[in-house]
């Protein structure tokens, strides 16, 4: 009887690792890779400023503008997108950028993140501009600031510049459908209903 206590004493650290092993891994299938907790959520947007793009215009060929993060709190919700033209993600992502802003009507924002500017140029001009404005994070010092872990990584900032919704990967159909056209509506409705806008 002592023998077999002691096999099952033995093996039990071995059977409680591959529990705890399950458990992640289920974890892991189940979760949703978009969702990454942001402790920005609720938060003004980190003060900044985002020069244009040397060279980039607007398709009728005046300068497209860069930004600060003042435009963001004029009393309209308004979108963040960082991106990159070594982004593979970011290709993808890019017609549903196209398709954001015809079915939300917000200003979108990008921000191009640690990029060449003949690269990010080449970039607009080969897959279009969704952006209200364009600027630049060549450093990626402002990135660090919004918590930014990598590219594309979109942002639904309310019309007092809070941020109330942060997107992780690339925009696709359904994360369009199911999450950032509704967070959008969401801030809007408060933006109008708020007793300060």
């Amino acid at each position: 009887m002592s023998d077999r206590r002691s096999s099952i004493l033995r093996l039990m650290p071995v059977l409680i690792f591959i529990a705890i092993v399950g458990f992640f891994a289920l974890a892991l299938r189940s979760a949703d890779p978009s969702f990454v907790p942001s402790t920005m959520i609720g938060k003004q947007v980190p003060e900044g400023v985002f020069p244009a793009i040397d060279g980039l215009e607007k398709a009728e060929g005046k300068p497209e503008p860069g930004f600060t993060t003042r435009d963001l709190a004029k009393g309209r919700v308004s979108v963040v997108n960082y991106w990159a033209s070594w982004c593979v993600p970011c290709i993808e992502e890019h017609p549903f950028l196209e398709k954001l802003k015809s079915e939300s009507d917000v200003d979108i924002y990008g921000i191009n993140y640690k990029d060449r500017t003949e690269a990010a140029r080449r970039f607009i001009g080969r897959y279009g501009n969704p952006f209200t404005a364009v600027g630049s994070d060549k450093q990626g010092r402002a990135a660090i600031d919004w918590g930014v872990y990598g590219t594309p990584e979109t942002f639904v900032v309310n019309g007092k510049g809070q941020i109330v919704y942060k997107h992780v990967g690339p925009i696709s159909e359904d994360s369009l459908k199911t999450k950032l056209l509704p967070a959008i509506e969401k801030a809007r409705v408060a933006t109008q209903t708020s007793p300060n806008s």
